[in-house]
């Protein structure tokens, strides 16, 4: 694409979206963002042949120069649309299965930063609220003939989290989740895959506070039923030719050193069935799969004097001095339990996260977004200190030099909100195997959680209540 001497002295928006093999829309896009030089005459742009060129020599290039010189043979890579992207724990899985995303979204300001940072020349929208499929295909370069492989998204999940308000479709939140999937629908990817957390499986569609049931009032209604909201996404995928298959995945059984425990669900368009990940490890020696990665493993080779981490308030190093790799509150003298805990000591359940320091030859634990919170303590198995960003980083499977932006709060934040990049990446195997006809299996009887009754074969939405410990 050199300028020579027998072209035109200008080319109009349509000659150089041809050249540059993209939409007229997204040309004009790069015009208006000052990524490609052009004049404004009248209501029109003019652009030099030069500009072109200049467009997409390596230390000018553009966002959309690295999707423009995409293969265009039957073996190019799967492209995908990401939507909540956050900090692209997701989508790193997915390129390293080899997958290629094409266009991000994202709200959260820091958020924002960091794919900005790592990924300059990534085309990046910010609220979903103000897209619609068209607009969606613009910013990403596509015309509405070109196919899109994967849309993939991970609604923000505090409606359905076992640990908040669980107002579901009810929330606002709620109603961002039925948005992204109607965008989906609207853009028709060959596959759609949303990730969420355990309490999806269980929330309801439409919520009653607790107060208002019981005797002396209705019955809880279909809609306000456990397992509502997942039904009715189900629904609407179904009635729009998609099949659904969901399971709670251990990322643990992907290579992760950590049990992290997500829903995903994946959608195909051709209305057939995608099979379960594939594990890569397992903590049962009967599969024939190498063993969990352990804490150990994941930050041994780290360099000791770049951690980054929070401090504990000094009340709380006294305590975690008498306690080993492993142990938590429970493991401190009786006499001292009460007086560790506070007001704490007498509430339900079993309070895990005081006081939790990891164990060396374990995964970690779910990785919270704030390491030093009382009741959420994610503490280095011998030092007196929280677990560092760069831990963090190790145990979600991001690259040592993936640059996390914002303070020390938001970047533990980022990270820990995070899908884990090997679970990420089984989900990138899986699809190209399924678009390639031959979808793989996993081994018979593999347990992907610790929970029972947790996929589309085995829990009727209905029943969604009944989850279990195995």
């Amino acid at each position: 694409m050199k300028p020579t001497s027998d072209q035109p002295e200008w080319l109009s928006v349509s000659e150089a979206a041809r050249e540059l093999d993209m939409s007229p829309g997204r040309v004009r896009q790069l015009l208006r963002d000052g990524r490609l030089r052009g004049r404004n005459v009248g209501r029109k742009w003019a652009i030099p042949p030069d500009a072109l060129y200049d467009f997409v020599q390596p230390r000018g290039e553009s966002r959309m120069s690295r999707q423009s010189s995409r293969p265009t043979s039957k073996n190019k890579p799967l492209s995908v649309l990401s939507f909540f992207t956050g900090a692209m724990g997701l989508d790193l899985g997915l390129e390293k299965a080899g997958l290629e995303t094409i266009l991000a979204c994202e709200f959260d300001k820091w958020s924002k930063q960091t794919i900005m940072r790592n990924r300059p020349n990534l085309p990046l929208l910010s609220d979903i609220w103000e897209h619609t499929a068209d607009s969606v295909r613009e910013a990403a370069g596509l015309t509405v003939s070109d196919e899109v492989d994967v849309v993939v998204g991970g609604p923000p999940c505090q409606a359905f989290s076992t640990a908040g308000r669980r107002k579901g479709f009810e929330d606002e939140r709620g109603n961002v989740f039925l948005h992204f999937i109607d965008v989906a629908l609207d853009i028709k990817p060959r596959y759609i895959v949303i990730e969420n957390v355990r309490g999806l499986l269980s929330a309801a569609l439409k919520h009653r506070p607790h107060n208002e049931r019981g005797e002396g009032f209705p019955a809880l209604d279909q809609d306000e039923l456990p397992g509502g909201a997942l039904q009715h996404i189900i629904r609407v995928l179904s009635d729009h030719g998609y099949s659904v298959s969901f399971n709670l995945y251990n990322a643990a059984n992907f290579g992760a050193p950590q049990t992290r425990e997500r829903v995903i669900l994946i959608c195909s368009r051709d209305g057939e069935r995608v099979p379960y990940l594939v594990p890569t490890h397992s903590d049962d020696p009967s599969f024939g799969l190498p063993g969990w990665v352990s804490f150990r493993e994941a930050v041994e080779d780290l360099d000791p004097d770049k951690h980054r981490n929070l401090e504990f308030p000094e009340n709380r190093i006294r305590f975690y001095k008498m306690l080993g790799p492993g142990q938590y509150w429970k493991h401190l003298p009786e006499d001292l339990q009460r007086e560790a805990l506070g007001n704490s000591f007498h509430s339900g359940g079993g309070k895990t996260g005081f006081l939790r320091r990891l164990a060396w030859d374990k995964p970690s634990p779910t990785l919270v977004t704030h390491p030093a919170m009382p009741a959420t303590d994610l503490a280095h198995p011998t030092e007196l200190r929280p677990l560092s960003v760069q831990e963090y980083k190790r145990l979600q499977g991001f690259p040592d030099d993936w640059h996390i932006e914002g303070s020390l709060v938001q970047q533990y934040k980022q990270i820990g909100n995070a899908v884990p990049v090997p679970l990420g990446m089984a989900v990138g195997r899986q699809l190209i195997a399924h678009a390639a006809g031959a979808p793989d299996m996993a081994p018979e009887n593999f347990r992907f959680s610790r929970y029972r009754n947790t996929s589309d074969l085995d829990l009727a939405p209905s029943e969604s209540a009944s989850l279990v410990l195995f």
